[in-house]
């Protein structure tokens, strides 16, 4: 199914699934279009603007919900939240920039879904490969040289739960 765009769609898939539309429902699918690749924080405050009195839990609930019913795709990036988009239904992946955290489509790099098919031997048919490309954005990488550092040299990231590389060391 691909993205619903519009207040009328997101209302007759959620009919069709047979689940209430409710305004906490539409705001927060409403948010998470305009701000693609959001986090929960981003949309709560997006959501705002339309339902003043909306609370965390609430949108927390409802993204999770949404999320479920394959309204919305939920992105799981090292280092930051969880993040929220309405594209679904397509093949697609994301490169996420290590300065600065910023996030973009990729179209799907070869063929048909899923991308990637692992060894055999797993034991599973596999339905679905996310991939997630890390980089420099054009932007960070232009302030980073305007700043007066080496092209291409970068301090390392703090990411939890992955060692931090020692810049005196050549990589192996």
């Amino acid at each position: 199914m691909t993205a619903p765009m519009s207040r009328d769609a997101w209302s007759a898939a959620l009919r069709a699934m047979g689940r209430r539309v409710t305004r906490q429902r539409l705001a927060v699918l409403e948010a998470a279009h305009r701000l693609p690749h959001a986090s929960a924080e981003a949309i709560l405050h997006e959501a705002r603007t339309a339902l003043p009195d909306l609370t965390a839990p609430s949108v927390y609930q409802v993204l999770a919900d949404l999320t479920e019913w394959e309204l919305l795709r939920k992105l799981e990036t090292p280092g930051s939240p969880a993040r929220y988009e309405t594209r679904i239904g397509d093949n697609h992946h994301h490169v996420m920039c290590i300065r600065c955290g910023a996030v973009e489509d990729v179209p799907c790099i070869v063929g048909h879904a899923p991308c990637l098919t692992p060894a055999p031997g797993t034991g599973m048919r596999v339905l679905t490969a996310d991939v997630l490309f890390q980089g420099i954005c054009a932007s960070c990488e232009s302030s980073q040289v305007a700043g007066g550092h080496e092209a291409g040299r970068y301090p390392p990231l703090d990411i939890p739960g992955q060692p931090v590389p020692d810049p005196t060391r050549s990589p192996v």
